[in-house]
């Protein structure tokens, strides 16, 4: 699958209809001029909940670093509190310590209506269970959140990011008449639509088909390298993480092992020796 004809935006500020301040605006957006290539810097991030007199404490001084154009997969048991670093790296909560700054944008002591500016602006989520409304076409779906930043070209960018998953053919059609891998493509090329500075994505292969999981992940790989994409994963499979750049082991709250992946598993070279679906098999009497 080709994805030459996704074009990233330049200029963020162009068309925009967000608050007329656009100072404000561009102080919560636009990026800072950093000395290295991080797009994610996480100094002693600590998240603690009081919950009655119990003291849950669900990060404990979380360092990260994730320079652009990473694949990175993160990995960890229950409780271990990989969900609430998603969250935070998310801008989904704040930390109750530390220093995080996303595309050289501290964001750390920012208001709820900030944050909001930059999950519309820096980050594409990727859901395990597609988050797609039933009676909504595909390129209306990958419309709305464009629609709800205010972008004016949605459509053009809605069509540009399904064909740069493979789903030209499939605009106009609904979750109904798609497949659960189409499905998810679907959501990912929503998640690319508005030019994030990452994606994130949670658990995105937890269909059990290893085909469904394989071009999935190998949608993702080649997003990161053709187009350079920054892609945080969020997996429980040792077997999946083994398809990034590096993997990032967190437990009781702190990262306990940080691994450079020597060989990536090339999830193009598992489709190829996995045998065709049945629709790709000829029926007698049709040419082979």
């Amino acid at each position: 699958m080709s994805i030459a004809t996704w074009k990233p935006v330049t200029d963020r500020s162009n068309g925009k209809a967000h608050d007329p301040r656009m100072a404000d605006y561009l102080r919560v957006v636009q990026p800072a001029e950093q000395a290295d290539d991080s797009v994610i810097r996480i100094h002693g991030i600590t998240k603690v909940y009081e919950l009655g007199e119990s003291t849950v404490y669900a990060l404990r001084g979380v360092d990260l670093d994730v320079r652009r154009g990473e694949l990175v997969s993160i990995m960890g048991p229950s409780g271990s509190g990989k969900s609430t670093l998603m969250n935070v790296i998310g801008c989904l909560d704040q930390p109750t310590s530390g220093s995080y700054e996303l595309d050289g944008i501290e964001t750390s002591e920012f208001s709820d209506d900030d944050l909001s500016l930059v999950r519309n602006e820096k980050i594409g989520f990727v859901f395990q269970q597609f988050n797609l409304l039933p009676r909504v076409t595909a390129v209306e779906q990958v419309e709305l959140p464009l629609l709800y930043a205010g972008i004016r070209d949605k459509r053009a960018r809605a069509v540009a990011a399904l064909e740069a998953v493979g789903l030209a053919h499939r605009l106009q059609h609904r979750p109904s008449e798609m497949s659960g891998g189409q499905q998810q493509r679907v959501a990912i090329a929503r998640a690319l639509a508005a030019d994030p500075a990452i994606i994130l994505a949670d658990e995105p292969t937890g269909n059990p088909d290893t085909r469904s999981s394989e071009e999935i992940i190998d949608l993702f790989q080649k997003l990161n390298r053709e187009r350079g994409i920054t892609v945080l994963l969020v997996t429980h499979e040792p077997e999946i993480a083994r398809h990034t750049n590096r993997i990032v082991h967190i437990r009781d709250g702190r990262i306990s092992s940080d691994e450079v992946v020597d060989e990536l598993v090339n999830a193009s070279d598992i489709l190829a020796m996995l045998p065709p679906e049945e629709d790709e098999i000829p029926s007698q009497g049709e040419a082979r």
